[in-house]
C-alpha cells in the first residue's frame, strides 16, 4: 500500500442532505495532475478505510478539496457526513487517473460532461489556466436530480470569472449549462438527452459536435459513461484507451466497475 498522509479537515460544506464537500490541509510532498483522483478516508477500528475521490482543488492549490455524497449505509460515506473542523483525514500518497488533458488530440472545444459527483474533477481542469491556452471554448455541463445538488454554481458562475489571474480567459471562454430532472429548472431533463436531440449544442449556441473541433470529457455513474461513451462512439469519436493514447474523449475508467 503506497504512504498515507494525515491530513486536518479545514473547511464542510453541506448542500443538502445527501451532498457535501470538504477541504483539508496538503502534504507538500503530494505532487498530482490537474484531473487525477487520490484514496482517502478515515481509520475505523485502526484500520484505513479508504475510497477514490478525485481532487476538486487545482494542483497548485496549498489545500485539498474533495465533493461526496452521502450513502445512508456505506461504510465511508456514512462515517465522513459528520467530519468536522480539526478532524482527521487520511490521504494516500499516489495519485492517478485518466481525465488528462494530456489524453487528448488537439481541438478547438472542450466539453466537461458531468453529473453529480462526477463534476468534481472538472472544477479543478477550469481552474488549470492551461484549459484556456489549449481551447477556444470550454463548456462544463452538470446533470443532477434537484437544484441543491448543482454544487460550486456559484463558483463556477460568479467567483471564477473574476480570477486574478485568469479571469478574463474564464469570461471569454467558459460555458456552464446545468441541466436538473426532479425539479423545475432553467435547463431540465438527462444531459444524454440534450445530447442526443442536440439541444445542448443548440442551447449553448455551439456546433454540433466533430472529430476536427471538439474533444469531451465524461465523468458521472456507469450509466451515464456507457451511454455518453455510446453516443460519441455513434458520432464516430474514438476513447483514449490506455495512458500516452491520445483520442477525441477519455473518461475516468477507474469509477467505471464500481
Amino acid at each position: 500500500m503506497p504512504a498515507i498522509y494525515k491530513e486536518k479537515i479545514l473547511d464542510v460544506t453541506h448542500y443538502n442532505e445527501g451532498l457535501f464537500s470538504f477541504k483539508a490541509t496538503r502534504n507538500e510532498a503530494l505532487k498530482f495532475e490537474n484531473g487525477e483522483f487520490v484514496m482517502i478516508g478515515l481509520e475505523v477500528d485502526g484500520v484505513p478505510l479508504l475510497r477514490a475521490y478525485s481532487i476538486v482543488s487545482p494542483n497548485y492549490a496549498e489545500e485539498l478539496e474533495f465533493l461526496s455524497i452521502i450513502v445512508p449505509d456505506g461504510p465511508l460515506t456514512s462515517r465522513l457526513k459528520d467530519i468536522r473542523v480539526g478532524d482527521e483525514l487520511l490521504v494516500s500518497a499516489k495519485p492517478t487517473g485518466t481525465l488528462l488533458l494530456d489524453h487528448l488530440l488537439p481541438g478547438k472545444n472542450l466539453y466537461l460532461l458531468s453529473t453529480g459527483t462526477g463534476l468534481a474533477p472538472f472544477i479543478c481542469l477550469i481552474q488549470d489556466p492551461e484549459t484556456y491556452e489549449r481551447f477556444d471554448k470550454v463548456i462544463i455541463t452538470h446533470g443532477v436530480r434537484i437544484v441543491s445538488d448543482l454544487a460550486y454554481r456559484d463558483f463556477i458562475t460568479k467567483a471564477l470569472p473574476e480570477n486574478e489571474f485568469f479571469g478574463e480567459e474564464v469570461q471569454q471562454k467558459l460555458l456552464y449549462y446545468p441541466t436538473v430532472t426532479r425539479e423545475e429548472f432553467d435547463n431540465t431533463g438527462r444531459l444524454t438527452d440534450a445530447m442526443i436531440s442536440k439541444k445542448l449544442f443548440d442551447d449553448l449556441d455551439m456546433p454540433e459536435p466533430n472529430k476536427v473541433d471538439d474533444r469531451f470529457m465524461i465523468c458521472g455513474g456507469p450509466d451515464m459513461l456507457k451511454q455518453t461513451c455510446e453516443i460519441l462512439d455513434g458520432w464516430g469519436f474514438e476513447q483514449s484507451e490506455k495512458r500516452g493514447f491520445q483520442a477525441d474523449y477519455v473518461i475516468e475508467r477507474a469509477f467505471v466497475e464500481r
